[in-house]
């Protein structure tokens, strides 16, 4: 099942959630309470002003939204890593997956997307249909720095308070989680596959994530992609 632009229009990622939830897989937000989040967040910028919204993981590939431009972005203060369980969009209750979150310290590379300021409520809706399902993640506005100078955008840090938090785990740990790891939106060697590529068809060296993937390389040989790429959960 490949996450598509039509299933967060549509509803169909909300009627997994509807499925899935009641079997105590994961705990979620309800709609008022994402749609909260993102007043909140609105709050803190102009309504006729165009906002940037920073991906550093599927995002960045699939982002599944409108926009009029990006801009490759670096974030001080924050580097990207595989710190969250997901029992089920890239995993399953026997064999929980992991996808990236921002961890602070460090510093991490990836794409902004500007999106025009009269289609902002409706598209960063999407992205917190998204990307706020379960409260996993705490919404940020942070500063990146691009060639063009200093832009303020949304972007997605770990809630290191959450049940689903992997926490700092051993390279060799994620590693195999990643080799073996698959869900109804894919597996984790595809979302890992696919963030190295994106990152360096844009020219960003990440040494920790090709690190990991020549492990998971290893782990599992042989493996081909799929014939479109999926978004994580």
């Amino acid at each position: 099942m490949g996450l598509t632009r039509e299933d967060l229009t549509e509803g169909r990622l909300e009627a997994l959630i509807a499925e899935l939830a009641p079997q105590g897989l994961m705990t979620f937000l309800s709609v008022e309470e994402r749609r909260e989040s993102l007043r909140t967040m609105l709050q803190h910028c102009c309504p006729t002003e165009d906002v940037w919204l920073f991906g550093y993981g599927s995002l960045m590939w699939n982002p599944a939204i409108e926009y009029v431009a990006q801009a490759q972005g670096r974030l001080h203060g924050y580097h990207r890593r595989f710190a969250l369980w997901t029992p089920l969009g890239r995993g399953t209750p026997e064999q929980p997956g992991l996808t990236l979150a921002l961890e602070r310290g460090g510093s991490c590379q990836g794409i902004a997307f500007r999106i025009e300021a009269a289609k902002v409520p409706a598209e960063l809706g999407l992205v917190w249909s998204r990307e706020m399902l379960s409260g996993a993640y705490h919404p940020r506005w942070v500063r990146l720095q691009t060639a063009q100078g200093p832009i303020r955008a949304i972007t997605f840090v770990i809630n290191p308070t959450h049940e689903r938090y992997a926490g700092r785990l051993p390279i060799d740990r994620v590693a195999e989680t990643l080799a073996c790891a698959e869900g109804r939106l894919g597996s984790c060697r595809e979302y890992l596959e696919n963030t190295v590529a994106h990152l360096a068809e844009i020219g960003i060296a990440d040494r920790h994530m090709g690190e990991l993937l020549a492990l998971v390389r290893r782990l599992a040989p042989g493996w081909q992609p799929p014939v479109a790429a999926t978004a994580g959960l």
